[in-house]
């Protein structure tokens, strides 16, 4: 299982100079999303909020803001040992979202300067990069392969 990673293991994982800004890239990212959640974007977020959910659509945007600020924190000034974790964290939580990604093409939503089709069918393309990102900035992919596959980095 992914979380059963030994975190000895996870704390020695090293990423290269590229995946660590990136990484921290990725984390201010979540950061500002999250703020703009519970403030300026709150509405654009709102459109992207699947009608078919059965919560209150402001209370998701508050939630997923929340969970961005902790996540983006966490991307940034995580140390190593942790990495590995909130790169899967980060990356399921893309994974949740991307209905909101689909409700909006899906239902000709326009937010957030998507006025087409065009636009937010391309958007789509976007959510799994942000996944990918997320598993191979934090070392996550990597550790997971080595566990994987029997290899330790020792401890």
């Amino acid at each position: 299982m992914i979380i059963d990673m030994d975190i000895r293991d996870a704390q020695q994982e090293k990423i290269n100079p590229i995946q660590s800004i990136t990484c921290r890239l990725l984390g201010g990212f979540l950061l500002l999303a999250g703020l703009a959640h519970l403030s300026v974007l709150r509405q654009e977020f709102l459109a992207q909020v699947p009608s078919w959910l059965p919560i209150d659509g402001d209370l998701v945007v508050v939630i997923s803001g929340i969970i961005e600020i902790i996540l983006g924190v966490g991307l940034i000034i995580l140390p190593g040992k942790y990495r590995v974790i909130i790169g899967w964290a980060t990356a399921i939580f893309f994974v949740l979202i991307f209905p909101g990604n689909i409700s909006q093409y899906v239902n000709r939503i326009d937010a957030f300067g998507l006025y087409s089709d065009t636009s937010r069918f391309i958007r789509l393309f976007f959510q799994p990069v942000f996944v990918i990102l997320a598993l191979w900035s934090t070392g996550a992919w990597q550790a997971w392969r080595q566990a994987k596959s029997g290899k330790s980095t020792g401890g």
